[in-house]
């Protein structure tokens, strides 16, 4: 499945610090149950990630109404 595929899994997610000092990025779905542990510094990264794309999808959201993207 790629990024571009839509999909009717639901999913839980959960995030958080781990006593270890790591961050957990937990995904609960039907049978499955994913902890994926980061170092707070990859966790920073992955956070600059998801701003970005959150700031492209408004781009491109906009566009699929039929408006025009800020400037």
């Amino acid at each position: 499945m790629g990024i571009e595929k839509e999909s009717d899994i639901a999913a839980n997610l959960q995030i958080g610090p781990t006593t270890l000092g790591m961050v957990r990025i937990y995904v609960e779905a039907e049978g499955i149950e994913l902890p994926l542990d980061f170092d707070p510094d990859e966790a920073e990264e992955i956070a600059e990630e998801l701003r970005a794309a959150a700031e492209a999808a408004r781009g491109m959201g906009k566009n699929v109404r039929g408006k025009s993207p800020k400037r």
